[in-house]
């Protein structure tokens, strides 16, 4: 317990007027916008056909990192082309759809290209109609398109096992809610001086505090952020993703959470690390880039190389990067044919230079990309 009066934030006599030191973030604000003019002058040289590839790029990361982060697992392949459909991205062929993937990929859409328009009960109860289209939650039937009722007790973040478990937060009861998403919507859809990543950071702990949903709150938090941070932006495309970097710190992410929720209305702690988190986010954003450019050379240079569908697919696979190694048993696997078909595509694309062999002969043999320079082939 932080305080003798309470024990969650949401308890205080102050909640919600946030309290922060504008002075010590004042530094890490400054930092995280040179970091988007540096990676933003960079997109201006790049033509739109590759901004379109990069906004690509990271949309699908978001997803799936968002999703990832509540433990959950999309296929790539799936994610990557709903959003180039309904983006209309040119990227060939296309994975069949994935009902998982869909509800995600229409919210974060929602909120980033529409991140101009107001935030409402109804559009986030659309947001988790996506997500939860059959209702369930797993095998629990949760309540769908409505904030909770607390029918099943009251609304609280648990881990560990049945007898062991800790309760990490619990949210404000199911009867304060319409009062307390009242007052939230109201702020995040009137113009005021928070600056506009304090606004982001303090949008998404205020949502993930209120816990609205049965399900889905964590996912929903974050995309609110992603809206706030696309206003903050004033672009609808996102070229840095911070569900992915969240993911690549869960546990910190988890712990300055419950600490927040925990303490009192000054939350100077979490916008500073939400700064420093988004900070590395964009700081990727440039290997993202990188990766993007690569690829494109990659099939400038091989434009006049007549291959098939598979060929396509797989080193496509290799170029986003592949996790571990490619043999032709994972090719025949990922392609959907024979080790026979699978052998005899490797060996064509080795012939032509595409590929090369590693030392490790045979069940262990693995292929990669040739590092050799690529150039335009007659």
């Amino acid at each position: 317990m932080i305080s003798g009066d309470y024990i969650y934030i949401w308890q205080a006599n102050e909640w919600p007027r946030w309290q922060f030191d504008l002075a010590t973030l004042a530094g890490p604000m400054a930092e995280v916008s040179r970091a988007q003019g540096l990676l933003i002058g960079r997109l201006a040289d790049v033509g739109m056909a590759l901004r379109d590839q990069a906004s690509l790029t990271t949309l699908t990361e978001e997803v799936l990192k968002t999703s990832e982060i509540e433990g959950e697992r999309l296929n790539a392949d799936s994610v990557r082309s709903s959003i180039a459909r309904r983006l209309g991205v040119d990227i060939g062929a296309l994975a069949p759809v994935d009902r998982n993937a869909e509800g995600v990929v229409e919210m974060v859409l929602d909120a980033t290209l529409n991140c101009e328009g107001p935030l409402t009960p109804e559009r986030l109860f659309g947001w988790h109609g996506a997500l939860f289209p059959t209702g369930y939650a797993g095998l629990a039937r949760i309540r769908v398109g409505a904030w909770r009722d607390d029918a099943g007790g009251p609304m609280q973040v648990v881990s560990g096992s049945v007898g062991r478990r800790r309760v990490h937060f619990e949210a404000p009861p199911a009867d304060r809610l319409a009062a307390e998403t009242t007052r939230f919507f109201d702020w995040i859809n009137t113009p005021d001086a928070t600056p506009p990543l304090i606004k982001a950071a303090l949008g998404h702990l205020w949502f993930v505090t209120l816990h609205p949903f049965d399900d889905g709150n964590g996912r929903i938090a974050r995309t609110i952020g992603d809206l706030l941070l696309a206003r903050a932006d004033g672009s609808p495309q996102r070229f840095y993703s911070l569900s992915a970097q969240i993911q690549r710190e869960r546990k910190a992410y988890y712990d300055i959470l419950e600490t927040t929720q925990k303490g009192g209305m000054d939350v100077t702690d979490w916008l500073m690390w939400f700064l420093e988190s988004l900070h590395r986010a964009v700081d990727q954003a440039q290997h993202t880039l990188d990766a993007v450019l690569t690829k494109a050379r990659f099939w400038h240079g091989w434009a006049s190389l007549p291959l098939n569908e598979r060929q396509v697919k797989l080193l496509n696979r290799l170029l986003d990067g592949f996790d571990g190694k490619l043999t032709s048993s994972k090719w025949a696997a990922i392609a959907k044919c024979s080790p026979d078909t699978a052998l005899r595509d490797i060996n064509d694309l080795l012939a032509r230079g595409v590929l090369r062999k590693s030392d490790a002969g045979g069940r262990s043999t693995s292929y990669g990309l040739d590092d050799a320079p690529t150039r335009e082939r007659a």
